[in-house]
C-alpha cells in the first residue's frame, strides 16, 4: 500500500500555538497580497468637460461700445381692429390737425391703421390714415357698402421722397415754401369716397 504523503507547510507548527511564521511574514509568503494588486477594478466613467471659459483679450475699448437693443418692429403684427372701429362706424379723432372732430371709417390697412374720411365736403377731414389709439369709437354707424376702399393701403398714403433741395440764403431768411400739390388722382378718390358716404349718411346724422 502506497504511504500517505506527509503535507509539508511554510509555517510549521514549533510548539502549541507557536508557528515558524509570524502572521504578516506568513501572509507575505502565501502571495494573496499580490493577487489583490492585480485584481481588475473597472474605472469610473470620465464625465463631460465643462468648455474652457474663453480668455479675455489683451486690448479692450476705453469707452462704452453701445449695442442696439433687440426691436420687435420687424416681427410685430397687425392691431386687432376693435369692434367701435369697424368700416362703418362713426369715430371722434383725439389728436392731430383735426382732433374733436368726427369722421368716419371706410376702411383698414395691412398694418392696422384705420382710414378716415369726414366726410371731407361737411367738415373738412379728408381721406387718412389714423391709428385707432387716438380715436373713440362710437355706436352710430353709417353704409359704407358703395365705397371701395381696396385702394387705400399702405403704400397708398406713402409719402414721396423729396429730392434734398438745399435752401440757398436769400430762401431761408425769406422763409417762402412752395405749397405742396395734391395730385389730381388724390382729388378724385377723396370725391368718390364723399358721395359714397354721403349717400349712406341719413338726414339726421348730419345735424
Amino acid at each position: 500500500a502506497k504511504q500517505a504523503r506527509k503535507s509539508s507547510t511554510r509555517n510549521s507548527v514549533l510548539a502549541n500555538g507557536v508557528r515558524n511564521l509570524s502572521r504578516s511574514a506568513a501572509y507575505k509568503a502565501s502571495g494573496r497580497w499580490n493577487k489583490k494588486m492585480t485584481k481588475k477594478t473597472t474605472a469610473p466613467a470620465k464625465q463631460a468637460e465643462a468648455p474652457a471659459a474663453k480668455k479675455a483679450g489683451k486690448w479692450y475699448p476705453t469707452g462704452t461700445v453701445q449695442t442696439p437693443l433687440p426691436s420687435n418692429k420687424a416681427n410685430k403684427a397687425a392691431a386687432r381692429i376693435r369692434d367701435s372701429c369697424k368700416p362703418g362706424n362713426v369715430v371722434i379723432m383725439l389728436a392731430g390737425k383735426y382732433r374733436g372732430k368726427r369722421a368716419v371709417v371706410v376702411g383698414t390697412t395691412e398694418s392696422g391703421l384705420l382710414v378716415v374720411s369726414g366726410p371731407f365736403k361737411i367738415n373738412g377731414v379728408p381721406l387718412r390714415r389714423v391709428n385707432q389709439a387716438y380715436v373713440i369709437g362710437t355706436s352710430t354707424t353709417v353704409d359704407v357698402s358703395k365705397v371701395d376702399a381696396s385702394k387705400f393701403n399702405d403704400a397708398y398714403f406713402a409719402k414721396a421722397k423729396s429730392a434734398g433741395h438745399k435752401k440757398s440764403e436769400k430762401e431761408f431768411f425769406e422763409g417762402s415754401e412752395k405749397k405742396k400739390e395734391i395730385p389730381a388722382a388724390r382729388k378724385a378718390d377723396q370725391a368718390a369716397v364723399d358721395k359714397a358716404v354721403l349717400g349712406g349718411i341719413k338726414d339726421g346724422l348730419l345735424k
